[in-house]
């Protein structure tokens, strides 16, 4: 059995073993891989293909004969065509579920970051100006307590109610709107939410119907102030939109862990723009869920080689 793993860096820069992967057969690895012809190449006669963003298309499939189970090292697959794969015989199979809490936690690093800047003050102090100052304290900007406001969810699966979960736990009245209705959840409608949050959370898959969800029109719905945070996927706000209200002040701050286009090119209006905090699709990183996504993986295969796979997307 060969297996052929196509850009591991990213789940593993050196921190976690591959070896749980390397039981079932020869492991060949590469930290990244661009390119089809690349990647027709390196996949070679391999039976089994791991990948994380490397895009398997129709093409590449074709020209790759052999490959008889695609695993893909996240929850999104979109980079795989499905279609094909299925079509072919090949089951596609991701990992669901892994960073729930990793997300979640991260959500409110940048939610609390935006209400307090912690690493600004700590740079300041660093730099001396707390032992120059007069008195004994100082803030360099506004500070805000989250006890009393009103979090929106847009998108309550797994992750919108672990952050639900953590936001009760700060005194916070929880709004949520998703495709799939939870009126035990304080569930209400698109506008309502855009209208009465204080703080607004994006958590939903990307689809060409919510594409641009966040934009000139909805963000005039909100109040003026708000917060908006996205650690789901770029495409969900139309960047220069939030751009031109973080400029006028409509909104008091955002905070996004992902891109429109991944890297985020240095020509996003994004970049620069004030009370604006951007990390590098990162919420997923802890060791913790990266070993998940391991032992997930190592579990579909073992179902795959029993004739019984799993979490089969296609």
């Amino acid at each position: 059995m060969k297996i052929t793993i196509l850009d591991g860096h990213a789940l593993n820069p050196g921190d976690l073993s591959w070896d749980q992967i390397r039981q079932f057969g020869e492991l060949t690895y590469y930290d990244r891989t661009d390119g089809e012809d690349l990647t027709v190449q390196r996949i070679g006669d391999s039976d089994i293909v791991l990948l994380n963003k490397v895009p398997i298309t129709k093409a590449v499939l074709e020209r790759c004969p052999n490959i008889k189970l695609i695993c893909v090292l996240a929850t999104g697959y979109n980079v795989v065509d499905c279609k094909t794969a299925a079509e072919m015989g090949i089951p596609v199979c991701n990992v669901p579920g892994y960073g729930t809490d990793a997300v979640a936690q991260f959500t409110f690093a940048l939610l609390l970051e935006l209400c307090h800047h912690v690493g600004l003050h700590s740079d300041s102090v660093h730099e001396g100006e707390w032992s120059a100052c007069p008195d004994f304290c100082y803030w360099k900007t506004p500070q805000m307590e989250l006890a009393g406001k009103t979090i929106g969810i847009i998108g309550y699966g797994a992750i919108g109610q672990a952050v639900a979960n953590i936001a009760r736990a700060f005194g916070m009245q929880v709004l949520a709107y998703s495709r799939t209705q939870y009126p035990e959840h304080n569930y209400v409608d698109l506008d309502t939410l855009l209208s009465r949050a204080d703080i607004i959370s994006l958590h939903c898959p990307l689809f060409p119907e919510n594409t641009g969800l966040i934009n000139t029109e909805s963000i005039a719905k909100m109040k003026d102030g708000a917060i908006l945070l996205n650690t789901a996927r770029g495409g969900l706000i139309d960047e220069q939109a939030v751009a031109n209200a973080l400029l006028s002040g409509k909104l008091r701050g955002f905070a996004g862990d992902v891109a429109t286009t991944e890297p985020i090119p240095d020509t996003s209006p994004l970049l620069g723009a004030k009370n604006c905090i951007l990390t590098p699709h990162m919420a997923w990183a802890p060791i913790e869920s990266r070993q998940r996504i391991l032992d997930a993986t190592e579990e579909n295969i073992r179902a795959f080689l029993n004739k019984k796979p799993q979490n089969v997307v296609n």
